[in-house]
């Protein structure tokens, strides 16, 4: 936080109040909120398919870029499919288990502070 000193009109050269009031200006620095990376975790028993189609539907992703994720998930057993702020990383993390859990699969999607 910084602050500004202002003078008042009496206190410029010249003024003869003597009257010596200063006026504190306060000017706040905004922070960015923080993000959450949203990560989806390997199973034996989800279709590589609907991971695909998951990335595809709730992460805006094009089906070459869903495939290659979904490898990268199934071999190294979790990988990070978006960042975003607090409330859209967590409601893709609900969109994603529901949808999984009204399809039957055990698809598993989590978040965690950048």
């Amino acid at each position: 936080m910084s602050y500004l000193l202002k003078m008042s009109e009496n206190d410029k050269p010249g003024g003869n109040d003597g009257d010596a009031s200063v006026v504190l200006e306060t000017k706040t620095k905004t922070q960015r909120p923080p993000l959450y990376k949203v990560l989806l975790l390997n199973d034996d028993f989800t279709p590589m398919e609907f991971v695909v189609h998951v990335l595809e539907r709730f992460f805006g992703m094009t089906h070459a870029q869903s495939f290659e994720l979904m490898l990268t998930v199934h071999k190294k057993g979790v990988a990070v499919v978006g960042v975003f702020s607090h409330e859209i990383a967590e409601t893709k993390v609900s969109q994603v288990m529901d949808f999984a859990r009204r399809h039957q699969h055990p698809l598993q999607c989590t978040m965690e502070k950048e």
